[in-house]
């Protein structure tokens, strides 16, 4: 448990908003070949989200994370260790469960990377699956106030259906 849900209505100022940290991200880690993307809902314009900016990094060798923890940290990220995630590497700006940011790395190119641009890419043009997608997220806001966690994994099905038809349409 732990952590507020609070949908907000989309936000312009969120594209700015990554550009400006991206540009921080892109600065303090100048010595790595990076390919930095803003996903998650503050990316799709028109969705309303946690304001919690969703960063992805490509990497070529994810042990290469490792390197970053101190340069990051230098612009407020703390590294944050998922064991269950093993192909994630994740950094969080702001309080525990409440952070600001959230930048996660993957190998870019991996099945991970692709499912993450997969998703936002899919909400971005088709509004009827945003729309799903937005009375999902407030229904389960509703169900799950001060559970992030719940709230997070009660998303997952969605979240994975749509990256199954993306892939299909791919192919």
């Amino acid at each position: 448990m732990g952590g507020k849900v609070k949908i907000e209505d989309y936000n312009p100022d969120w594209v700015r908003e990554f550009q400006q940290e991206k540009a921080r991200i892109v600065e303090v880690l100048k010595n790595y070949s990076l390919c930095v993307e803003h996903i998650g809902s503050t990316s799709v314009k028109g969705l309303g989200a946690k304001s919690i900016l969703d960063i992805m990094a490509g990497v070529q060798h994810l042990d290469e994370a490792d390197m970053f923890i101190e340069p990051l940290k230098s612009i407020g990220y703390e590294f944050v260790l998922h064991k269950e995630f093993p192909e994630r590497r994740f950094f969080r700006k702001g309080q525990w469960r409440a952070g600001t940011h959230h930048l996660h790395i993957y190998k870019y190119g991996s099945e991970q990377w692709k499912n993450q641009l997969s998703f936002r890419d899919y909400l971005r043009s088709y509004p009827d699956v945003r729309r799903q997608y937005q009375e999902l997220k407030l229904s389960l806001a509703q169900k799950h106030p001060a559970d992030i966690v719940g709230y997070t994994k009660a998303k997952a099905p969605f979240i994975l259906n749509v990256i199954k038809k993306r892939t299909k349409k791919a192919t």
